[in-house]
């Protein structure tokens, strides 16, 4: 990088007659000088290590041209945005990593996630939106990188432009069908995606219920948990933990998302260069990206980063109208809401934030939110008024209490308890959570209403509220709603 040419002095201002100060002693004073310039001189040689260690960095890359020939592509909005393509290469995955990991079979060659990442103008937020695979599709005019016939346009699943197409067809694929005009491609495979992981030291996740498929091997208890590349990419490839299936994995591609966000910006990665030149080496080798994307692109995503927080990011899914819309020689598909997924596009156009500002709640997620539990509590000793302040500080977070508390049979109870059909355990957890160090106890036949017995443990309600909540127009979330406490 060249020098910058030297400013043009300005003229001496006029001497004007100084205050009388305090004597400074000579120590303090030299003392004072000296950590000034060290700190000057380490920032100044922080930033031109920071372009030095990254130069170069970009040859690692291998090269694509997803743009080549492009014709008549949307108009250009406000701010950056990357396609991010997630497909499920694995060459270089060892077959140890294969059998621990459940990465057997042949690679579909298609695309298991795509993403618009859309970085602001002022590069201060990024908006997420992730498009399903099983989207209902309409290619444009082609020629199959297989068989090397031409194609017309005609309807396919959002993955199949890929395996059809490539990462040419993909991108025209989605600037038609968002009208959102893609600056860069980035495309990660199974063994970038562990790398990346494992480089920046592994990732927190955290869920209010078990998370367990056979398929990927993935077997996570409640609670918070480290997970290292291979555990973090069973965690993002499961569709088989409940009814929710592609719906429910995107879901937690956010949450995985916002929890890296969390940790390079958390971690010190993006404020020393010489780690992020190791961290962006280690990635980078195992990444496609198109020709444009290089040094400079890279710095500017790691200064613009820097000042990220969990906060800083926001995610959300394009609205469906139609689940199970079935197509001819296709399948079951996944339909856009037009008027809504339009609405979504066009805000991401104009650089607008998709989910609305809001405090950060320090509320514990639960699995299911309080507003869909009933209860009825009990005070169980002789301390007079116990069962209204229970019952208040339930309702005050969300619960529906009677909001007419009575005294139980039995006024001699140690513990609170919780008495709950077995077939509402999840919403007896979630309960319980509000109530800390309470035991919970079943009772088949009681029904959906809760009884809480208050105890002479009995120390406050904690705040609670469901894991996956949604906020505004696009049911988008900020980062910091999802990652872990």
């Amino acid at each position: 990088m060249s020098a910058l040419p030297t400013p043009p002095r300005s003229p001496a201002p006029p001497q004007r007659q100084r205050p009388a100060r305090p004597p400074v002693r000579r120590g303090r004073a030299r003392w004072a000088t000296r950590v000034a310039t060290s700190l000057s001189v380490a920032v100044l040689a922080a930033a031109g290590i920071g372009h030095a260690v990254v130069t170069g960095l970009d040859s690692d890359i291998n090269r694509i041209d997803p743009f080549k020939d492009m014709k008549n592509r949307p108009e250009r909005g406000h701010g950056m945005n990357v396609l991010l393509v997630g497909t499920d290469g694995r060459d270089r995955i060892t077959p140890e990593e294969k059998e621990k990991y459940r990465l057997g079979g042949a690679p579909c060659h298609c695309t298991d996630t795509v993403m618009i990442v859309h970085l602001s103008e002022d590069r201060r937020r990024a908006s997420i939106v992730s498009l399903p695979r099983d989207s209902y599709a309409e290619t444009p005019a082609h020629i199959d990188q297989t068989t090397g016939k031409r194609h017309g346009p005609h309807p396919v699943k959002l993955n199949a432009a890929y395996a059809e197409g490539g990462p040419r067809l993909t991108v025209r694929t989605v600037e038609n069908m968002t009208h959102v005009k893609i600056d860069h491609y980035l495309e990660v495979d199974f063994t970038s995606f562990m790398k990346t992981v494992d480089v920046i030291g592994g990732v927190r996740i955290c869920t209010a219920r078990p998370l367990k498929d056979t398929y990927t091997g993935l077997d996570l208890p409640a609670g918070t948990h480290a997970l290292n590349g291979g555990q973090a990419l069973q965690y993002v490839r499961s569709r088989h933990i409940d009814g929710a299936a592609d719906l429910g994995r995107m879901q937690r591609q956010q949450r995985f998302l916002a929890a890296l966000i969390a940790q390079a910006t958390s971690s010190g990665v993006l404020l020393n260069p010489v780690r992020f030149r190791d961290v962006t080496q280690a990635v980078l080798g195992s990444v496609r990206a198109d020709k444009g994307f290089g040094t400079d692109e890279l710095i500017d995503l790691g200064r613009a980063m820097r000042a990220f927080s969990p906060s800083s990011s926001e995610f959300t899914t394009v609205p469906i109208g139609k689940m199970g819309y079935a197509v001819k020689g296709i399948g079951s598909t996944l339909k856009w809401d037009e008027k809504k997924a339009g609405r979504l596009f066009r805000t991401l156009r104009d650089d607008k934030p998709l989910a609305p500002h809001r405090v950060r709640s320090r509320a514990l997620r639960v699995d299911v939110a309080p507003q869909q539990i009933r209860v009825q509590v009990e005070n169980g000793t002789m301390t007079a008024g116990l069962g209204g302040r229970v019952d208040s500080g339930l309702a005050a977070t969300g619960f529906r209490t009677t909001r007419a508390p009575v005294n139980a049979q039995d006024r001699s109870a140690r513990r609170t308890v919780v008495l709950y059909d077995p077939r509402w355990d999840r919403s007896a957890k979630s309960l319980a959570a509000a109530l800390p160090g309470s035991e919970l106890r079943a009772v088949p036949g009681r029904g959906p209403l809760m009884k809480v017995i208050a105890g002479a443990d009995y120390t406050e309600v904690r705040k609670v509220r469901a894991e996956d909540p949604t906020q505004g127009e696009f049911d988008a979330v900020t980062g910091d709603q999802v990652v872990c406490p």
